[in-house]
Formats: C-alpha cells, sequence, structure tokens
C-alpha cells in the first residue's frame, strides 16, 4: 500500500497532536515496512522527534512544489493537496489530526480521519467563537468527506454520533498509545540529576498537562489542603492565564510551599519525574482520552483521574476515578494510596496488565486491518 499521512503536525508540533502523528507514523513504519509511508506536511521544519524516523526506508516528507504553492502553503493543505496525492499513486490518505483536505475526493484515494475531541462543542466556555465555528466546519466536513472516521475513546465517538450525526457503523475506535520513553526505567543518574536540579520533595503528587481551566488543577491543590503537610504538588505544563487562579488559591491557603508549577521541561527529564512520583493525578473535566495517564502507568505510578468523559478508558478499572469537583474525594483516594504501599503496588500491577491494549503492536495492527478494509484487500 501507499498511504499518505496529514505531516503537518508531524513536522512542526512537539505535542499532543504531533505526538499522535509522529506515533503512528513511527509504529506503521516499524511494523509494517513493506508499505510505503509519506507525509505531507506545508512547510519544512527541523524537529528532532521526527528525524529518526525518517531514516526509514518506507517513510519520507513531501512538500509543496512549485513556488505558488510554496507561499500559498496553507491552501496547498487543503485544496491543491488532491493533486499531489493523485500523482504520487496514494492508495489512502489518513488526516491524522481531525481534518482531511476539502478536496480530498478528487484525488482517487481513499480517506480515513482520526477525530480526538470535541470538547469545543461539548465545553464551548474555553474556545473563541471563531475557533469552534472553523473546528466544527473542518471536523465535521472531514467526517462527512471520509470513507472511515478513527474515534480515539469511546468518548469521542458518543460525541461524533451526537454533534456530527455520523453513523456510529462509519466510527471505529482506535486507541493511542505513548512513546517508548516511559516504558523504560529512567537512569538513577538522571533521576538524581532531575532531584537536584528542581528541588523535588520526597513524597509528591504529580500532574502533567497544560495548566488551564479545562484540565482542573486547582481541584489538586484544594485536595492539597486536606492531606498531610508533607505531601506536595509537582504540576508540568504550559501557563496559561488559569496558573494565576491556581498560584493565588495556593498563597491565600498556606500551599506556597507545597504547590510547584513547572513549565518548559525538557522531555527527557519527564520520565523521572514520573518516576519518582507518589500518585499521578488527572482531574480534568474533559479529555479526548488521556495520554499522561498511560505514561503514568507505564512508569509504575498509580493513578487517579476525573470521571465523566475517557479517563476511565484510559486508566481502566485499577485506577481510582473522582468527580472533578470533588476536592474530599480526590483527598480521600490520594490518602489510601499514600498510606497504602500494598494498594500502589496492586493498582500499578493491575494497570499494566491493562494497558497491554495500548502497545504498538496492538495498534498498529489495528490501523493495518483498518486501511486493508477501507481499500477492500487482504
Amino acid at each position: 500500500m501507499r498511504i499518505g499521512f496529514d505531516g503537518k503536525r508531524a513536522v512542526s508540533n512537539y505535542t499532543g497532536l504531533g505526538n499522535y502523528s509522529r506515533f503512528v507514523a513511527d509504529i506503521l513504519s516499524s511494523h509494517y515496512p513493506d508499505n510505503d509511508y509519506i507525509l505531507y506536511a506545508p512547510k519544512p521544519k527541523a524537529n528532532e522527534e521526527l528525524r529518526h524516523l525518517l531514516e526509514r526506508e518506507s517513510l519520507t516528507v513531501a512538500y509543496p512544489r512549485g513556488g505558488l504553492w510554496r507561499r500559498l502553503s496553507g491552501l496547498w493543505r487543503v485544496w491543491g493537496l488532491w493533486r499531489r496525492l493523485k500523482a504520487d499513486g496514494i492508495d489512502l490518505y489518513h488526516g491524522l489530526s481531525n481534518e482531511l483536505p476539502l478536496s480530498i475526493r478528487r484525488s482517487g484515494a481513499k480517506s480515513v480521519v482520526s477525530l480526538h475531541d470535541l470538547i469545543f462543542l461539548r465545553y464551548p466556555e474555553y474556545y473563541h467563537r471563531v475557533d469552534r465555528w472553523i473546528y466544527t466546519y473542518k471536523f465535521r466536513e472531514a467526517c462527512r468527506n471520509s470513507d472511515r472516521v478513527i474515534a480515539i475513546s469511546e468518548s469521542t465517538k458518543r460525541d461524533i454520533v451526537h454533534f456530527f450525526g455520523i453513523d456510529e457503523a462509519k466510527i471505529s475506535v482506535v486507541y493511542q498509545g505513548c512513546s517508548p520513553l516511559f516504558k523504560e526505567p529512567a537512569t538513577e543518574e538522571l533521576k538524581a540529576e532531575v532531584r537536584q536540579k528542581y528541588g523535588l520533595p520526597p513524597r509528591y503528587v504529580l500532574n502533567v498537562g497544560s495548566i488551564e481551566s479545562r484540565k482542573n488543577l486547582l481541584l489538586v491543590a484544594k485536595a492539597l489542603t486536606l492531606l498531610p503537610p508533607e505531601v506536595e504538588l509537582v504540576a508540568i505544563g504550559k501557563r496559561t492565564p488559569y496558573t494565576a487562579t491556581v498560584e493565588e488559591y495556593a498563597r491565600t491557603h498556606g500551599l506556597e510551599g507545597r504547590v510547584r508549577i513547572l513549565h518548559g521541561i525538557p522531555r527527557r527529564e519527564l520520565p523521572a519525574f514520573y518516576q519518582q512520583a507518589a500518585v499521578f493525578v488527572y482531574p480534568s473535566f474533559f479529555e479526548g482520552f488521556g495520554i499522561p495517564i498511560i505514561e503514568a502507568i507505564h512508569s509504575g505510578v498509580p493513578v487517579v483521574a476525573a470521571t465523566g468523559s475517557c479517563l476511565e478508558e484510559a486508566g481502566g478499572p485499577a485506577s481510582l476515578y473522582v468527580h472533578p469537583e470533588d476536592a474530599e474525594g480526590l483527598a480521600g483516594a490520594i490518602g489510601r494510596i499514600l498510606a497504602s504501599p500494598a494498594l500502589a503496588r496492586s493498582m500499578v500491577d493491575d494497570s499494566l496488565r491493562y494497558v497491554r491494549r495500548f502497545s504498538d503492536e496492538a495498534i498498529a495492527s489495528q490501523l493495518i486491518e483498518l486501511y486493508r478494509e477501507v481499500l477492500g484487500t487482504p
């Protein structure tokens, strides 16, 4: 098969959608190298996360040809790409980040689109009106124009059916995995380096994700007031205006020394943060999936997450869950884990068995089978 991918985020983005795009390209080119995989990106950009993948013979990156399309690279991705797909003999094009070229059907290729979440429709207050309109148009058209829709969770599948009226028979759930970086023990040298560099406390609760209101870090700060004073919170993520709300709460409730918010942490250091945490907390009001939960489980850390979206799908039955507005419940769940090493160990052991379903091999196999089904090939 000759498979084309929307490579914009794989080339230009170091987080969320970029990680997913590189993950798909990585596992397919690794486990099914007999196919040809082409990432179509509007602009070249140096990206260390992608560089090693391009050493594989089966994976390449393609950019606009000709001066006009190079100058109008954004429009090329939407309107001009179909000619390139046709010329390159692409059998199937996979939109990895919620959208497809509006002219995809003119290419003659079959198409699949991955939808990650519809949070902008479920929680519109978190998004500007213009952004909501653009996302709604692009995502709905992609669902309509594609031959198959991939939802990254059952929760996202339900939202696609509810908001866009797409026949659920057209939607397949294929989960995400996490980077192999989190599946190997960090060296003792790296752990010591991170402890010293950031002054990590002996016992801390960890949260990883953008510090924004939807992610609900304030709930963890509230729970901290109900936990012993030696328990501290380390939060890692991009700062937003909401960060000031959390910091103000910490100041006015005597938590200044117990709440640390870090950003710009090098990716290579993240496993050392995970693997030295006592508990990982993820109290988000709503997510499309919840990759940090998978990272935490592979790091050997028990997880407490919020009910209400897909987080039970990511964490499985051995993790603990609380309502995203229940500070007492969150404190109680954290306290139970901290008080019982046996409980923490059993949670981790059971969760590690659960996340085998998110292995690279399992997800690559599901994607290839889906591609073959769409193409009608054995």
